[in-house]
């Protein structure tokens, strides 16, 4: 009897930074919510973020400007990958390109593992194992999301802004921009998500709704 790896879905959620946000008061928990897709798959998880904010006190607002809180995401990667390349897009961190093909996506386990001899016993196995190669496959599923969280400052604080940026235009020119001093309303953090779903032969259907509950936990478990 052959043994099977990863026969269980296995569902992991990491951010690329730690996020510490000030306790406000019950009657401050108010939060604009604006979570976007630029991925090539069909997701939409707002109404489950939604949720996941009001379960834990929050009054979710479409008015930014009566807000102590604004959450923006944007989910830019669905699809299948591997654990290596899973955590290239942690280490990377918020903003990070996630373009490349990944060199284990799908990767095939053998049934007869990796202990064959060279006996006449072993070349069977083998046989086995090649029909395993073509049956079973370990599948990882990866959700890339980059957030952006605002708060309000405390009463006294004073939030200034300093930002630089060069902007290409064209293939020859580089615009630079420095922008200091500005006063701003929101005290600024950055970080990203990276889900991940990984079972045997595991097929998109049933790692979505895993990744977009994944997801949403991890969003209100910021706050």
């Amino acid at each position: 009897m052959f043994s099977y790896k990863k026969k269980d879905l296995d569902v992991q959620t990491k951010m690329s930074e730690t996020i510490f946000l000030e306790p406000v008061s019950p009657d401050d928990k108010i939060i604009y919510l604006d979570i976007r897709n630029t991925s090539d798959k069909e997701i939409n998880i707002q109404s489950s973020v939604e949720t996941a904010f009001t379960s834990r006190g929050y009054k979710v607002t479409k008015n930014p400007k009566e807000a102590t809180y604004m959450l923006q995401g944007n989910i830019l990667k669905v699809g299948k990958s591997d654990l290596r390349e899973s955590q290239s897009f942690l280490g990377s961190g918020f903003g990070a390109g996630v373009s490349g093909a990944a060199v284990g996506a799908g990767a095939a386990y053998a049934l007869g593992g990796s202990n064959r001899t060279t006996t006449g016993i072993a070349l069977a196995g083998a046989a086995l194992g090649f029909i395993g190669d073509a049956l079973v496959k370990d599948v990882v599923f990866v959700m890339v999301t980059d957030l952006q969280i605002r708060e309000r400052p405390l009463e006294g604080e004073v939030v200034t802004q300093t930002q630089e940026a060069n902007l290409a235009q064209g293939s020859s020119t580089t615009t630079k921009q420095d922008i200091k001093g500005g006063k701003v309303e929101w005290k600024t953090y950055r970080t990203r998500i990276v889900s991940t779903a990984n079972k045997m032969n595991l097929e998109f259907a049933e790692a979505q709704p895993v990744l977009e509950s994944a997801l949403a936990r991890s969003m209100s478990g910021i706050f």
